[in-house]
């Protein structure tokens, strides 16, 4: 149920112009809902198209409306993480949202007044990622909200959800951003990347300006440096380093670095409070290092998924190399390589092992052996492209 477009206000908020400035379908839908929103919204589009950033932006303005002091309760809607008591932001702790904390913290916590102002707003990030029985269980929700009440599911495959549940949501359409915005908008984010590998990385981030900027850091380096050495090295048709295991520590890696960042921003929230001891300072940490692994968990599974992305990407620009398409390949800052890789590769071969690749990707969403995974995918690979 897509919003009815109508021209934005020209008062539009800052936060919410900045999020919405590279998306002028979802800036106009935003605006147009302020002026009377409704309760339940579905914020579409791939990863990186600017959908968190907008509904923090949005939820940030329903908060501020009839609050005691708006701009405080912007600001603190605004803050990653929030402390805003009215604003509830769930995230999956894995691949998959866990029904108890759908039904814990948005089902039941949505029949709850606001502690502060006149309004509630629920986001959950990755809404494709939660089961149909937390769909069901929402549903009843979705019907009868209270009047207070306003949810934001955020989802990059919004056709993963029940019909039912989108059937009750107001659609906001979010684009894909062109690598050439994308990589604009790299060089205010890492001025230290080069032009070539900032352009590189926006297109093999598919225009998501936050996996381009991880690409550009030293943990994103490592990540595509280890997802590279493995499809040389099955090209090579030598495995005998087990390449793969440098793209798990990686994953590793990263996993720790957004940890660490988790926690650091839990620790910051408590000093803000003043909390150092006591009850509310020991249920203070206990949830931040629940937000830890939490998001611990969720950063290795995602550079995990990025690296094999990045495996799958080398492969299709070495099809595309071998038949003579260079303005196809998206390692561009890689093409002597490439070249070299190419020399006598059948394309069809190529395109066939990212195909596995990609396979991978999705039997990793569930619960199996990702070394096993890993190893059983590269000697795959060498079996069809390795050189004889």
């Amino acid at each position: 149920m897509p919003i009815p477009m109508r021209e934005a206000t020209t008062e539009i908020p800052g936060a919410l112009a900045a999020a919405t400035q590279h998306q002028p379908g979802a800036r106009a839908a935003l605006a147009a809902a302020l002026d009377a929103p409704t309760h339940a919204y579905l914020f579409a589009g791939p990863p990186g198209a600017g959908k968190r950033e907008a509904a923090r932006a949005f939820a940030a303005e329903l908060l501020a409306h009839g609050a005691p002091d708006p701009p405080d309760a912007r600001r603190r809607a605004l803050a990653v993480p929030s402390p805003h008591p009215d604003l509830v932001w769930l995230e999956p702790p894995g691949n998959q949202h866990l029904v108890e904390a759908v039904r814990e913290h948005v089902i039941a916590a949505a029949s709850y007044r606001p502690f502060e102002g006149e309004r509630r707003v629920f986001v959950i990030a990755a809404a494709d990622a939660m089961a149909e029985e937390s769909q069901n269980a929402l549903l009843k929700t979705l019907e009868e909200p209270a009047s207070f009440a306003h949810l934001l599911l955020l989802s990059a495959e919004p056709e993963a959800l029940l019909e039912t549940v989108r059937s009750r949501l107001r659609e906001v359409r979010f684009q894909a951003l062109a690598p050439e915005v994308a990589a604009e908008l790299l060089a205010e984010r890492v001025p230290d990347a080069s032009p070539q590998e900032r352009r590189a990385a926006a297109r093999l981030a598919g225009g998501d300006v936050g996996a381009g900027a991880m690409l550009c850091s030293v943990g994103g380096r490592e990540l595509r440096a280890a997802a590279e050495a493995c499809a040389r090295a099955a090209r090579a048709g030598d495995l005998a380093e087990r390449p793969w295991l440098e793209l798990l520590a990686a994953s590793e890696a990263a996993g720790k670095t957004a940890s660490d960042a988790a926690r650091a921003a839990a620790e910051a929230l408590a000093a803000e409070a003043g909390e150092s001891e006591g009850p509310a300072a020991r249920r203070r940490a206990k949830e931040g290092e629940e937000s830890a692994r939490r998001a611990g968990r969720r950063g290795r599974t995602e550079a995990l998924d990025r690296g094999l992305a990045l495996v799958a990407a080398w492969l299709r620009d070495l099809a595309a190399v071998a038949d003579g398409g260079s303005e196809l390949v998206l390692t561009s800052d890689r093409a002597g390589e490439l070249a070299t890789d190419a020399e006598g590769l059948d394309s069809r071969r190529a395109r066939r092992a990212a195909e596995l690749v990609m396979d991978t990707r999705r039997r990793l969403t569930v619960n199996v052996s990702e070394e096993l995974a890993l190893e059983a995918l590269a000697y795959r690979v060498e079996s069809l492209i390795g050189k004889r």
